[in-house]
């Protein structure tokens, strides 16, 4: 969904070493002795973080993470077998007034619906005091029947998988 002029036009960009990333274990023998599928395999935050930052934002050629709309400090999982799982992702729009604010929200909850198990619970939200509406918005993405009905629509899942596109 590019627009030929961005509501935001000169976004602050964060340097590559402030995007944090989990280093991958190569140990392969290890690995495959720790795989079972009966066993629970627990989920954090940084892993959740890994599925979100390379998200494409709609407006600028730029990922979640550069943009800081995504941030490891603004992400909280409950995952424990006790308790019911739950995954809160917070989101900071670059300007108070982003329109966009909630097809970011809903491409965010589509990439987590799709990557994780169904024991958990998704939640994401605009940061309090980040947007003008953020009320608005976070009532719009805590709607299941909005959520399912915006999944609906093929234009905009064309937008959503376009802004997925970048993932790994």
């Amino acid at each position: 969904m590019q627009t030929t002029e961005p509501q935001n036009s000169n976004p602050n960009v964060l340097p590559p070493s402030a995007i944090l990333a989990r280093s991958i274990t190569k140990d392969w023998d290890v690995i495959a002795t720790e795989i079972d599928q009966d066993e629970r395999d627990p989920i954090d935050a940084q892993e959740i973080y890994d599925l979100l930052k390379d998200i494409s934002d709609p407006e600028h050629p730029l990922t979640l993470s550069q943009l800081a709309v995504v941030q490891l400090t603004q992400i909280y999982v409950t995952d424990h077998p006790a308790a019911p799982s739950k995954v809160v992702v917070e989101i900071t729009p670059t300007i108070p007034h982003c329109s966009l604010a909630t097809l970011i929200g809903l491409c965010i909850k589509v990439r987590l619906e799709r990557a994780l198990p169904p024991r958990f619970r998704i939640d994401v939200k605009v940061r309090k005091g980040t947007h003008q509406s953020e009320n608005q918005v976070n009532k719009q993405l805590g709607d299941k029947e909005r959520v399912a009905a915006a999944c609906e629509n093929d234009k905009l899942l064309e937008v959503i998988s376009g802004m997925m596109s970048t993932c790994a």
